[in-house]
């Protein structure tokens, strides 16, 4: 079993370096810490009294890991969810907030273990994600990361500037869906024929 700080490690290297993507819509992140998060949580890296641009970029990767260990895993309660979807959802919620914990919600839902889709980690949460875990041990991990898959796609549907981030401009699987299936089972990725069909549509 790996530790949250190993998890929190491999974060960190999926999420890479500065960048400040105008299409992107949290602004200057370094080791995908936005300038957002840093000045919610008040993180002054450089100690001028200010937070901006210049404090996300002198951001270290182990700052960074340390704020996901205190912000977006234990301060939300995932360290309460079963160990299989620790990894999985805490990587989801450093990419995209407290959406990961409501795609979970709706998951277990749809799985007949009813929980409000509040972003709220709490004890129906828990009991329901328990007892989806107990009912299909095999198959809860894969649910979740496909779940997740269909959030970037349906998210890039949605949001014309987002596609790069689910397609390739060589029409290959973009970091959105690639990072999602490191979570999900071989036997389950899409194939490149199938992400090609499921892509199609956008121009």
């Amino acid at each position: 079993m790996q530790t949250v700080e190993r998890i929190a490690a491999q974060i960190v290297a999926r999420e890479g370096g500065y960048v400040n993507d105008p299409d992107d819509p949290g602004g200057a992140t370094n080791h995908g810490v936005t300038i957002g998060t840093l000045r919610r949580l008040g993180v002054d890296v450089n100690g001028d009294g200010r937070v901006d641009v210049a404090d996300v970029r002198a951001l270290s990767r182990a700052q960074a890991a340390r704020i996901y260990v205190d912000h977006y895993f234990r301060g939300p309660g995932l360290d309460r969810l079963p160990q299989a979807l620790q990894a999985n959802v805490f990587d989801m919620q450093v990419n995209a907030g407290a959406n990961a914990v409501k795609l979970l919600q709706r998951l277990l839902s749809r799985m007949g273990f009813a929980c409000g889709d509040d972003g709220i980690i709490g004890p129906r949460t828990i009991a329901a994600a328990q007892a989806a875990a107990a009912a299909a041990p095999a198959h809860i991990a894969d649910a979740y990361g496909i779940a997740r898959r269909n959030y970037y796609y349906a998210l890039a549907d949605a949001r014309p500037a987002s596609r790069k981030y689910a397609r390739r401009k060589d029409g290959g699987k973009g970091g959105w869906i690639t990072r999602a299936e490191e979570f999900i089972a071989p036997k389950y990725h899409l194939s490149t024929a199938e992400h090609r069909m499921r892509t199609a549509k956008w121009a």
